[in-house]
């Protein structure tokens, strides 16, 4: 029986007996597990054995992070440090993006519009900004196998166009893997973004599938992270049917759903109308309130220009000035000599009507308005000067004993602190010293002989001899200072024998020709020129006249000329004409005759009498043309 049982089931019992072995013997079961475990866990189709395993698995995780936190850094780092730049670089563009966005509107009509909206909704003022500055809309979005590059899902926006979903996956699939061979790139990385004239591609990378939005226009950085969620989402709800993706989109139900919300993510310009009304209104109110503000400004620039020139003048002292309800009040001390400040409105634009002054009256200590008191009240001859010489008022000249004791007295009961009336200057003279002065002058006047002069009872008296010719005595007072009301003056009158007094006479009484010239030379009157001898016999007449001891009247030098010799001289000056022939002439009975031809381009020969003291009315011509 033992030899049939060998026979039947030997072979049965000694593999049993290596399988009894087998499990009591820990090393050589785990060893024989290890061989057919990958095996077993790949043709796994539950998830029975991923959830024993998950609890083992994690507790031997925690116990290797426990033991060497490093091992699991190593391990992540390849991973993490790409996802942690890539982030990082687009929080920085987004920052450029919303301070660009900031600063371009920052003083806008909708940067200020904005800024309200910020304040009142608690979001930052860059977010609204963006939010309403930025203008773009996704169009297409497609979701890509990374295994296969086949086409999973694709969804496009309203109005979008595009070529066959399924090429443009292979392209960008295709350039990919040429960006990736070429460049040695890791199999995790790839191409973020690709931008051809206003069109955007982004592209977010995941574990089984690759997601492509193409943008049109300028959007905001925040779009990636839209973008990665919507990947993670679908990666989490469809990553068994992504990972074995054949190109039947059946097994991935609702992925078009989640990626409609991509489409759905645009925001484009508002269709409302500009607020014409409201920038209408704005603008209206600046302009009024520009203009109440610059005739503002004008008034007071006005009122202030007219203080100016108030208080630039002498005598006026600006005590208080204000302007309330449109009025101008100003109040002060005036000296009555100083200038109108009513006058001083003209010219600077402010209504006089508007100006309420209020003026005390003082004296000035100016030295200007001192010396138009002084002159006021001294009332100085003409022969003194007041004027004002370093702060000081000077007196210069010459005056009476009593104006100079009045003068003193002023220079006593000037103010103190006030300038300082200089009368050293003003030299005292009499009334008998001006008198002398006007002896004097009458003296040194030729045609006046004073034969006696006295002062008698404060009068004056003269007398003498005067030439008609000579100045007159009366007119010599003026500049004296002497009363002609108490001049008594008795002039005989004579005729001077002074050469000049002589050469006015005979000039009167002989009427000399233009060509005599009369002339006083060294105490002589000289006649010069030529003349008729009727004119010469009357001139020697007047000559043997003259009173013994006067000048000599000397007609040597005047050249007698006939009428005869006047016309022969006129004859000759027709000769010498062009375009006239003296054909005969003769003197006759005192009248003078010619004849002859002329052209009528000529010159006149009535014309050239001018100049030879022929008488034209005694002359008879004769022209034939």
């Amino acid at each position: 029986m033992e030899r049939l049982r060998q026979l039947l089931v030997g072979g049965e019992i000694s593999e049993l007996s290596r399988v009894t072995h087998l499990l009591d013997e820990p090393e050589q079961l785990a060893a024989a597990v290890g061989n057919v475990l990958p095996e077993a866990t790949a043709r796994a189709s539950h998830t029975q054995l991923g959830e024993a395993l998950a609890p083992a698995v994690e507790r031997a995780a925690q116990r290797s992070i426990q033991k060497n936190p490093n091992t699991l850094t190593d391990i992540l780092y390849p991973v993490f440090l790409p996802a942690i730049r890539k982030s990082i670089g687009e929080k920085i563009d987004q920052t450029f993006q919303s301070l660009n966005e900031s600063l371009r509107h920052i003083f806008t009509w909708h940067g200020l519009k904005w800024r309200f909206e910020a304040w009142r909704t608690g979001t930052s003022f860059s977010a609204v900004v963006l939010k309403h500055s930025l203008i773009y809309r996704v169009e297409h979005v497609f979701l890509i196998s990374r295994a296969s590059g086949l086409l999973i899902a694709h969804v496009t926006s309203q109005d979008a166009t595009s070529e066959d979903p399924q090429l443009i996956s292979s392209m960008l699939s295709a350039i990919q893997d040429f960006v990736k061979d070429s460049f040695k790139e890791k199999e995790n990385s790839g191409l973020d973004t690709i931008r051809f004239g206003e069109l955007r591609l982004w592209s977010e990378v995941g574990q089984f599938a690759t997601l492509v939005a193409v943008i049109r226009g300028n959007p905001p950085e925040e779009l990636h992270e839209v973008i990665r969620d919507v990947l993670l989402r679908i990666h989490q709800e469809f990553s068994r049917a992504l990972e074995r993706f054949d190109g039947d989109s059946s097994q991935l139900p609702g992925v078009e759903t989640q990626l409609q919300t991509c489409v759905e993510l645009q925001h484009m310009d508002s269709k409302e109308g500009f607020p014409w009304l409201v920038v209408t209104a704005v603008l209206l109110a600046l302009i009024v309130a520009g203009g109440w503000f610059f005739l503002s400004w004008q008034t007071a620039h006005r009122w202030q220009a007219y203080l100016s020139r108030l208080a630039a003048q002498p005598g006026i002292v600006v005590s208080d000035q204000k302007i309330r309800g449109g009025e101008f009040y100003v109040a002060g001390l005036r000296d009555p000599l100083a200038a109108d400040p009513q006058s001083l409105l003209s010219g600077t634009e402010v209504d006089p009507a508007r100006v309420h002054s209020n003026w005390q009256f003082y004296q000035s200590l100016e030295p200007e308005f001192v010396l138009k008191r002084l002159s006021a009240s001294l009332a100085p001859p003409d022969s003194v000067r007041l004027s004002v010489v370093d702060g000081r008022i000077v007196a210069e000249g010459e005056a009476t004993t009593t104006w100079i004791n009045r003068a003193r007295a002023a220079a006593q009961q000037l103010s103190a602190g006030g300038p300082v009336f200089d009368i050293s200057g003003v030299r005292d003279v009499s009334a008998e010293e001006r008198w002398q002065v006007y002896v004097s002058r009458l003296e040194a006047q030729p045609g006046i002989i004073v034969a006696d002069q006295n002062v008698r009872d404060g009068q004056f008296y003269i007398t003498g001899l005067r030439d008609p010719l000579a100045a007159d005595p009366q007119s010599l007072l003026p500049g004296t200072q002497v009363d002609p009301a108490r001049v008594h003056a008795s002039w005989q009158l004579y005729q001077s024998l002074e050469p000049q007094f002589v050469l006015n006479r005979l000039t009167a009484s002989l009427a000399p020709p233009d060509s005599v010239r009369l002339s006083v030379v060294n105490d002589r009157i000289v006649a010069a020129g030529e003349a008729t001898t009727a004119w010469i016999n009357r001139a020697r007449a007047a000559a043997r006249q003259l009173s013994a001891g006067g000048p000599v009247f000397d007609i040597s030098g005047v050249r007698d000329v006939s009428p005869e010799e006047r016309w022969e001289a006129y004859v000759s000056r027709l000769e010498t004409q062009p375009g006239i022939i003296v054909a005969q002439q003769n003197v006759r009975d005192g009248q003078f005759y010619i004849t002859g031809l002329r052209d009528p381009l000529a010159v006149d020969p009535q014309s050239l009498l001018a100049g030879t003291q022929v008488d034209p009315a005694r002359v008879h011509a004769s022209w034939q043309f």
